[in-house]
C-alpha cells in the first residue's frame, strides 16, 4: 500500500514561510511510512531564489522531480508553484538513480546506471525525470531503458521552461539542480499501475499520409522516396517549415506499423539540407500523418482521458500527469484550462498532481509483463498507482 500526500506553495522569497506551508499540508510528524520519497515540480524561479533547495534540505527524504512552465495541484494551477507529492509506504521500495552526464553517449550512459543501481527482482514501475538537450532524442532515452530492464513500465517527462533558449531546463535532485543529467525512480512491490493517454483525435488528420523512408534519429530526410520538402509541398506547407516551431499546430502522428497506437511528434525546423528535424525520432518503415490540433481538440481529448481515469479511480493512491507545453501554447490565452479541467475532475478524489513537459515518456500498452514504452510530443500522459 502506498499513502500519497500533494502539498503546494507560492512563496518566492521566504525560506522559512515556504517550508512552513509545505510541512502543514504534508502533516509529517507520525505520518510517514518506512519508505518515502518526494516528486517535485516548479518553476525556475523557486531554484533561483533558493527555495526549492531550503524545501528539500527540510524534508527527511530524498525529493527528485523536474522544471516546468505549469503545475497543478489539489485546486491550485499556476506558473509559479512549487509543487509536492510524497509517496510512502511499508511494503513498497523506491529506489532513485542520478545518471552522470548525458551529454556525451547518452544511451550508454542510462543503461550502464541502470544496471549498476538496479536489484535481482525487476522494478514495478519506473519514473523517468530528465532535462531538455536539443542535440538528444527522447527516443533514445526510453528505448535504452526498455532493453536494459526488460520491459518494465516507464512514465516521465522532458523538463520545460518558459524561456526562448530552454536555458533553465533542470533536471531535480535533492536541492541540486542539473542540466544534463537523469533522475530516475524505481518502485518495487505489489504495483499495478494505469496509464492514460490523449494527443489527437483521430478526425484530426489529413488525408495524404506517406511512409518514412529515410532518417537519422529525429531527422526525416526523405518520405515516400521523396525529400521531405516535397511532401511539405504537396500540403503546401513549405512556407509554414521555414519558420522554427510555426507548424506546432500542425503535429504528426506516427504509426510504428506494429498494431500499437500511433504516437505524436512534433516538427521542430527545416535544416540547411531542408531537412525535418523532430522532437522525436522517425523511425524508417513507419507511417506518418499530418494533423491538425487547436483549442477545441485539446479539451476534447482531455476530457476523454478524464472520463476513462475516472472509471478506473477507486482504490487508486494518487495520479501523477504531465502534458506536453505544446498543448498549453495551443490554448493560447487559457493556458492552464487543461490543467483545471483535469483538477476539478480529480483533486478531491485522490492526490493529483500535473505539469506541463518538453517530452512525455508512457507505455502504449503492457501486456505479459513487458511494456511498449514510447516518447511522445504534444501528449497528455497520466499515471494512476
Amino acid at each position: 500500500m502506498i499513502k500519497t500526500t500533494v502539498a503546494y506553495t507560492g512563496e518566492l522569497d521566504d525560506e522559512k514561510l515556504a517550508v512552513e506551508q509545505l510541512s502543514s499540508q504534508l502533516n509529517l510528524d507520525g505520518g510517514l511510512m518506512k519508505n518515502t520519497i518526494g516528486i517535485v515540480t516548479c518553476h525556475y524561479e523557486f531554484i533561483h531564489s533558493g527555495i526549492y533547495k531550503a524545501v528539500c534540505d527540510a524534508l527527511p527524504f530524498s525529493v527528485v522531480g523536474s522544471i516546468s512552465s505549469a503545475q497543478s495541484v489539489s485546486s491550485e494551477t499556476d506558473s509559479l508553484l512549487l509543487a509536492l507529492t510524497v509517496m510512502t509506504s511499508d511494503d513498497v521500495e523506491f529506489d532513485r538513480i542520478i545518471t552522470p552526464s548525458l551529454m556525451a553517449e547518452p544511451g550508454k550512459i542510462i543503461a550502464e546506471s541502470y544496471k549498476s543501481a538496479c536489484r535481482t527482482e525487476k522494478p514495478a514501475l519506473i519514473f523517468m525525470f530528465a532535462p531538455f538537450i536539443l542535440q538528444n532524442c527522447g527516443d533514445e532515452y526510453v528505448n535504452v531503458i526498455t532493453e536494459a530492464s526488460g520491459g518494465v513500465p516507464c512514465f516521465g517527462t522532458l523538463s520545460v521552461d518558459d524561456t526562448m533558449d530552454f536555458r533553465n531546463c533542470f533536471m531535480l535532485a535533492d536541492g541540486e539542480h542539473y542540466s544534463d543529467k537523469m533522475v530516475m525512480i524505481l518502485i518495487y512491490g505489489a504495483l499495478t499501475p494505469k496509464f492514460f493517454i490523449a494527443n489527437i483525435s483521430e478526425s484530426r488528420l489529413l488525408e495524404k499520409s506517406a511512409k518514412v523512408t529515410k532518417s537519422e534519429g529525429h531527422m526525416l530526410m526523405e518520405v515516400n522516396e521523396r525529400p521531405v520538402i516535397n511532401y511539405f509541398e504537396d500540403l503546401g506547407l513549405v512556407e509554414a517549415s521555414e519558420s522554427q516551431y510555426a507548424m506546432s499546430s500542425l503535429p504528426f502522428l506516427l504509426d510504428y506499423n506494429d498494431g500499437t497506437p500511433k504516437v505524436s511528434k512534433i516538427f521542430v525546423m527545416l535544416t540547411p539540407e531542408k531537412y525535418a528535424i523532430c522532437a522525436g525520432a522517425m523511425p524508417e518503415g513507419s507511417t506518418l500523418y499530418m494533423s491538425v490540433t487547436d483549442k477545441d481538440d485539446v479539451m476534447f481529448t482531455i476530457e476523454e482521458a478524464a472520463g476513462r481515469i475516472l472509471k478506473e479511480i477507486e482504490g487508486a493512491a494518487m495520479l501523477l500527469a504531465y502534458s506536453c507545453i505544446s498543448r498549453s501554447i495551443t490554448l493560447g490565452s487559457e493556458q492552464y484550462k487543461e490543467m483545471e479541467y483535469l483538477s476539478g475532475k480529480i483533486s478531491e478524489k485522490l492526490p493529483f498532481m500535473m505539469a506541463n513537459s518538453g517530452g512525455e515518456i508512457c507505455p502504449t500498452q503492457v501486456s505479459g509483463g513487458r511494456a511498449v514504452n514510447r516518447f511522445h510530443n504534444n501528449t497528455f500522459i497520466a499515471c494512476l498507482i
